[in-house]
């Protein structure tokens, strides 16, 4: 199949190029430049500009292929809300160019939304949409548009790591190396999942071509790795002491990630790979955090 694919330079992204492409795809990135474009093309992938606020390229982008993949999504979490109701536009203008056909479109969420209790551990069939977190927007549209009989699934990511980056533990890092302290809050028990991006781009291709519309799935390899335990594994790989900090000393530390470190975010993947057969092999968080590149952050 020709793949759309969004986000084709990010962090996931080009590395489902890769993915997608030995598998026998061709793929189709957008890219916002012309480094952008050469980056595709030295990976085998053919280069369409424009980007999530220009929503005809998406519309246009989408139609010229067999199916897309949507993974790219503005992390600047200052301006959240916005970034997650841009993301909803940027899923219906997808929808919209696949529309009346049978072609696949796999979207990215997280899963938070599925605990039926926020903390509680997330499941594949529980879609929680009145979740607090403002991004449940793209689940809801998603699931909109399986009801207008569109081929749609969803990949739910836990916090994806490799040796370069690890979801919101390259934040932790980054925060640990300003302040010269790795902390976590005082007798904290909350955990966090996580999967190796080579464990996750397998799984997005795995839903692409599995093509189950309504099917959501877990790109979750452990269920839950301590907040303390990451903290413990930054403080050693960067050299610096772990502390732990009272509630209200952790939220002037951790400032917008502080909403993070407080919860309780597992999931499970079981029913991910009994369905699609889909094995874990990539490193875990922690070794990843022990060996983290200190000149990639």
């Amino acid at each position: 199949m020709k793949i759309f694919l969004t986000g084709a330079n990010g962090f996931i992204g080009s590395r489902l190029v890769s993915e997608l492409i030995g598998a026998g795809h061709r793929v189709l990135g957008l890219t916002r430049s012309e480094a952008g474009a050469r980056q595709l093309m030295a990976a085998g992938a053919e280069a369409y500009r424009g980007d999530l606020e220009d929503l005809n390229s998406l519309r246009v982008g989408a139609a010229k292929c067999d199916g897309a993949i949507h993974t790219a999504f503005d992390h600047n979490f200052a301006n959240y809300v916005v970034n997650c109701q841009k993301d909803r536009r940027a899923i219906e203008a997808l929808g919209a160019a696949l529309q009346g056909s049978n072609r696949p479109l796999v979207i990215t969420s997280t899963t938070l939304f599925g605990e039926a209790i926020p903390g509680q551990l997330a499941h594949e069939d529980t879609f929680n949409a009145k979740h607090s977190n403002p991004r449940v927007t793209s689940e809801i549209i998603t699931e909109a548009l399986v009801e207008r009989g569109m081929n749609v699934s969803l990949v739910r990511l836990s916090q994806i790591h490799n040796t370069h980056r690890q979801g919101l533990v390259t934040f932790l890092i980054d925060l640990a190396r300003q302040t010269g302290r790795s902390a976590y809050i005082e007798n904290s028990t909350k955990s966090w999942s996580a999967a190796h991006v080579s464990d996750t781009v397998h799984l997005y291709r795995l839903a692409l071509e599995k093509q189950v519309a309504g099917a959501r799935y877990h790109a979750t390899a452990e269920e839950g790795v301590p907040v303390r335990s990451i903290a413990e594994a930054i403080g050693q790989r960067l050299g610096l002491p772990v502390v732990a900090l009272s509630a209200s000393d952790a939220a002037a530390h951790f400032g917008w990630l502080s909403g993070f470190v407080s919860k309780n975010m597992i999931a499970s993947s079981e029913k991910t790979k009994e369905r699609l057969n889909w094995k874990i092999t990539g490193s875990k968080l922690l070794t990843d955090i022990l060996n983290v590149d200190i000149e990639a952050i």
